[in-house]
């Protein structure tokens, strides 16, 4: 199967694209609060999951705004991915337009649209917006990651975040977990370190959170996609952390041609930390 193969994006290049990019993915939020949850469309997948109207609003408004702003930068969404070609070299657009589904239906506030740009694999910028609680996470991998809040008037000044350090042995330390997608493994790898509090959120809040230092670790040992994972994975990087497979080894992405998975992964806030699960 023939791939697709783009020019390496640096971090200089992707810091410039950051603010169009916020934009589009503010516009994107905006596209998903517009639809009357209670009336949209809903179908489901192939695999049995939901898609709604306000996942293909937003989809449509990041497709059109990337198509406009990084044109020779191919884009794989998680709505468009049967017409995408893998595996991707050089620099790709990782996009998930409504990361959590589950808990917008639910008419939760914890969903997320996750933007990542993914240069030879690895996330380099990523952008995590919760369009319901009004906050953006987003960072460059070396240059730093921040916080803004938003409203309809605008975005706040953008404030600087990072990881914490991993509390000393005896010390509470708290693990992110899935609202919606507990899974055994995960549950037994906090189990097994005793004294974690367990601060449960949905979609990419998680890595958000991660990164900002109000959680520790983020394991998720269950199978889950490379759009869900990338733009918070840079975001944590961004803000100093760090996130692996099971085995402490870094994630690549774009890279298979048969499928978009992801095994497992943990999101680590102290990359001092990093071990084997």
């Amino acid at each position: 199967m023939t791939g697709q193969t783009a020019e390496t994006i640096g971090a200089e290049a992707a810091a410039a694209l950051m603010t169009p990019l916020t934009a589009l993915v503010v516009q994107a939020a905006h596209a998903i609060l517009a639809v009357n949850r209670r009336a949209m469309a809903i179908t489901d997948k192939s695999d049995g999951s939901p898609v709604t109207e306000a996942d293909l609003a937003a989809d449509r408004v990041i497709a059109e705004g990337l198509a406009q702003l990084a044109p020779k930068i191919p884009a794989l969404s998680e709505e468009r991915v049967g017409s995408c070609t893998a595996p991707f070299k050089g620099s790709f657009f990782l996009i998930d337009p409504l990361d959590g589904t589950k808990e917008f239906l639910a008419g939760r506030g914890e969903f997320t649209v996750n933007l990542a740009l993914v240069s030879d694999a690895s996330p380099l910028l990523g952008i995590v917006c919760a369009p319901a609680i009004g906050l953006i996470w987003r960072g460059v991998v070396g240059r730093g990651a921040e916080r803004l809040s938003f409203t309809d008037a605008g975005l706040s000044a953008a404030v600087p975040i990072r990881t914490r350090p991993m509390p000393k042995p005896g010390e509470p330390w708290v693990a992110a977990v899935s609202r919606s997608h507990g899974d055994a493994r995960s549950e037994a790898f906090i189990a097994a370190r005793p004294g974690a509090e367990r601060l449960a959120l949905g979609s990419a809040v998680k890595f958000g959170r991660l990164a900002e230092g109000l959680a520790d670790i983020y394991p998720r040992l269950g199978p889950t996609s490379e759009w869900d994972v990338a733009a918070g994975h840079a975001v944590v990087v961004a803000a100093g952390g760090t996130v692996t497979s099971e085995a402490g080894r870094p994630l690549r992405y774009g890279e298979r041609s048969d499928s978009f998975i992801v095994p497992s992964f943990v999101a680590w806030g102290d990359p001092g930390a990093v071990t084997a699960v």
